[in-house]
């Protein structure tokens, strides 16, 4: 069984190949690749199916290069692993991962022995693991009021990218009302306040950035791949 390790930090690597020897005697070699697209080269060459990725990399973040993965070989097992439980991460995860496949998702704050747990039981098992960790941190950072729905992250995700709401309209193929319902309730459940006195306006598109932001509810590699998809959907809709 090969593995590969997709992990720009040197030390966490060493880490993670010291876990999988322990862990797995099944391991008969264990690649490692510094960012995502030597990750999606090495995945390639090596005809790899058990994939340990880090989710925050500088030339390519771990959900672009597993989305480009699972479109090659669907069966491909991974486990992500990240210092961030962002809702942002879990979202971009599973609007990517194909159905049946295993993934599963854990804090690298988490145990040696939980670590070795994730691997055999997303790797060896193919089972589906999201560590319990991840779910405590975003019940105390959410509640269900403030939870966005699917179809209210997209448009908040249109919003940040400065699509008007005709043009978000378009693209998600949804009515202007629609947008528009969509774009009240999110601003609810990010607090976006019109003022903060009776004098002072804010602009509640730029107060929703600032609020995902400061909340989490998005991050940059959300944007920036985010904004890569708009550039094809651009390209795609002149």
């Amino acid at each position: 069984m090969k593995v590969l390790v997709v992990e720009d930090d040197q030390f966490h690597a060493s880490y993670l190949q010291d876990a999988l020897s322990d862990a797995l005697p099944e391991v008969t070699e264990i690649i490692h690749a510094v960012d995502g697209a030597e990750g999606e080269l090495a995945a390639r060459q090596g005809e790899i199916s058990a994939v340990v990725m880090d989710l925050q990399m500088e030339r390519r973040n771990g959900i672009e290069a597993a989305c480009t993965l699972w479109a090659e070989r669907p069966e491909t097992r991974v486990l992500f692993w990240s210092n961030y439980a962002d809702d942002a991460y879990l979202r971009g995860i599973a609007q990517i991962v194909p159905d049946d496949s295993a993934y599963g998702y854990i804090l690298k704050t988490a145990s040696p022995d939980r670590l070795k747990l994730a691997l055999r039981a997303v790797l060896v098992e193919g089972q589906i693991m999201v560590d319990r960790e991840i779910h405590r941190r975003q019940k105390r950072n959410e509640s269900p009021r403030t939870r966005l729905s699917d179809s209210e992250f997209v448009v908040l995700l249109d919003l940040v990218l400065g699509l008007q709401d005709k043009l978000i309209a378009k693209r998600r193929g949804m009515s202007l009302r629609t947008v528009q319902n969509r774009l009240l309730s999110l601003y609810d459940k990010l607090g976006v306040d019109q003022s903060h006195d009776e004098n002072l306006i804010l602009n509640k598109r730029v107060r929703a950035l600032n609020r995902a932001l400061v909340t989490r509810t998005i991050n940059i590699e959300t944007l920036e791949a985010a904004e890569r998809e708009l550039e094809i959907w651009l390209r795609e809709n002149r």
